[in-house]
């Protein structure tokens, strides 16, 4: 019994080991995830910088090729509504605000042409009669044509 005892503390001292081991391991692979992460953060911020003192820079220069013909004043509000149209273009560019077109959804509207299980495959198309559907004699089903209900002679006929 006290054998059994020893190898219970073996045991949870390897557990208290792995653990460890495993903590220290993740830690160190977050560490660098997170330094790669953060460099990449960095170099947007900074290339969304340039892109904004570039973006000044070109304004400035359109300002200054209009005011070569113009006063200085109205090539500066030619060139406050070239950004502000700029500005709304691209505001739209991000959020669409046209409506969907209908045959994207069923509720309300058509099926899409597609089925939805993602194959990209058309429906086939629905032929106007079911085949073998056809009366070779007069009030005679075809043949492998199943009788209708209201075919059963005994039963009354009510049409409105």
């Amino acid at each position: 019994m006290d054998r059994l005892d020893h190898l219970e503390h073996l045991d949870k001292h390897l557990v208290e080991e792995l653990a460890q081991v495993t903590r220290e391991t993740v830690r160190e692979e977050l560490r660098e995830q997170t330094r790669k992460q953060r460099r990449k953060a960095m170099l947007y911020a900074a290339s969304g910088a340039v892109a904004l003192y570039a973006g000044a820079a070109l304004a400035l220069a359109v300002g200054l090729a209009l005011a070569l013909g113009l006063p200085d004043w109205a090539a500066a509000l030619i060139t406050a509504a070239i950004l502000g149209v700029a500005a709304y273009v691209l505001r739209g560019a991000a959020r669409p605000s046209r409506p969907t077109p209908e045959g994207d959804h069923v509720i309300g509207g058509r099926a899409p042409a597609t089925p939805p299980g993602g194959t990209g495959m058309p429906y086939p198309p629905v032929p106007p009669v079911a085949p073998g559907v056809g009366t070779p004699a007069a009030g005679t089903p075809g043949p492998g044509v199943p009788p209708r209900p209201d075919d059963n002679p005994e039963q009354p006929h009510h049409r409105g």
